[in-house]
């Protein structure tokens, strides 16, 4: 079950690191020709190698940063239309998915006491 969750997680991230760079550099840019706003991707390949490794430790950290990204999708899908909605609605999706399986993985590999 961990590995699955495992791949799964590393799956998600990767997508959403995707879509945030898609989305502010080609699909639906605040300013034509892309914005600095991409830059926002950078924190979500921190925890790239630690989540692909399996480390507890990253999965607890991330998925309070990935929080950030839920937060930011709900904003958008509230107040953008068109592309930028819907692509707003598609990084909450991703945020939730992260989030549940960074918790169920963290939940999972704990020690018991």
């Amino acid at each position: 079950m961990t590995a699955k969750l495992r791949v799964a997680a590393s799956l998600i991230l990767l997508l959403l690191i995707v879509l945030c760079l898609a989305w502010e550099i080609w699909l639906a840019p605040l300013r034509p020709g892309g914005s600095f706003l991409a830059l926002k991707a950078l924190p979500l390949a921190l925890p790239l190698a630690g989540i692909a490794q399996g480390r507890r430790y990253t999965y607890q950290w991330s998925s309070l940063l990935v929080l950030a990204y839920l937060a930011e999708g709900v904003t958008r899908a509230w107040g953008d239309t068109g592309l930028s909605g819907q692509l707003a609605l598609a990084e909450t999706g991703l945020s939730l998915a992260f989030f549940a399986t960074a918790v169920s993985y963290a939940r999972l590999t704990r020690t018991a006491t």
